[in-house]
């Protein structure tokens, strides 16, 4: 239960960030090299939750990855 409560909360706190970037495509104040090691370290973590088969692991870094990989393609698009 404890994961499933650390994965909701973890990767909901990504969603204000891309709807404002997707809202505003205003990306000043974001780090590129942060949020590419950041997406490369959920990508890292999805395998590792596949490899053990840890669903909230594997459920959280899913979703992570969409809205972080989300803000990444502004920053980068929007650089």
């Amino acid at each position: 239960m404890i994961g499933w409560i650390a994965a909701c909360l973890t990767t909901a706190s990504f969603i204000p960030q891309a709807v404002q970037v997707i809202k505003t495509k205003c990306t000043q104040g974001i780090s590129l090299p942060m949020y590419i090691m950041f997406v490369s370290g959920v990508c890292l973590w999805l395998v590792h939750g596949i490899q053990v088969q840890d669903t909230p692991l594997i459920m959280a870094n899913v979703v992570t990855l969409i809205f972080a990989s989300i803000v990444l393609f502004y920053k980068i698009k929007y650089k």
